[in-house]
Formats: C-alpha cells, sequence, structure tokens
C-alpha cells in the first residue's frame, strides 16, 4: 500500500553533477526518516545520507561536501543532489524512508533503485 518511486539516475562525467528523486505515495500518516543507499555490483549496500522529518542530515564520510539530502514534506518527497560525482559514485541508488500508515503500522520502505554510472 505504500510505493517509493526514483527519478533521476543517468550517466554522466566525471566532476558532473545529478539530482535524484524519490516520491513515497499510499496509505501515509507520517515519514520520519528517509535516507539513500547505494549498491554496486557485489559489494554490500552502504547509507549514503539520511534526513529527519525535523531536517536534520547525516551523511557518509565519502560524499561529505559533493552530496545534499533534503525533503519536501508537502510532496513526501526526498532528493539528493550530487556534485562533483566521481568514478567510484557509480552504483545504483535506493531511497528509503521510515513511515507510519494511517493502520498505525511503522515499516521501512524501499525504492526500486536508480542506476547511477560516472565516467572517468
Amino acid at each position: 500500500q505504500v510505493q517509493l518511486v526514483e527519478s533521476g539516475g543517468g550517466l554522466v562525467q566525471a566532476g558532473g553533477s545529478l539530482r535524484l528523486s524519490c516520491a513515497a505515495s499510499g496509505s501515509i500518516f507520517s515519514i520520519n526518516t528517509m535516507g539513500w543507499y547505494r549498491q554496486a555490483p557485489e559489494k554490500k549496500r552502504e547509507l549514503v545520507a539520511t534526513i529527519t522529518s525535523g531536517r536534520t542530515t547525516n551523511y557518509a564520510d565519502s560524499v561529505k561536501g559533493r552530496f545534499t539530502i533534503s525533503r519536501d514534506n508537502a510532496k513526501n518527497t526526498v532528493y539528493l543532489q550530487m556534485n562533483s560525482l566521481k568514478p567510484e559514485d557509480t552504483a545504483v541508488y535506493y531511497c528509503n524512508a521510515d513511515i507510519r500508515t494511517f493502520r498505525s503500522l511503522s515499516y521501512v520502505f524501499w525504492g526500486q533503485g536508480t542506476q547511477v554510472t560516472v565516467s572517468s
């Protein structure tokens, strides 16, 4: 009953920028923390950034100063602005959200993932 739909991935040259979006829809009462994760082939999924309902942010050391996470509560959407991209940023990026439904059930939902490829 809850879905997260991602968009904005693609191919970019090193040093370029991309902006990812993830919109949540369905039986949503409230959204607490939202975040972005990424996973390269045969590697573990790793945290990129999180943002609380109060807009407190946290970033992985590898992206600090380059990536910015934000959210639009009116649209139930989280964004990831990625600047100064490096080839090592290449991965499938997944958004997630800690959501409470109108049935008072909380769960962490995941998006389907969007591919980001950074060329040298």
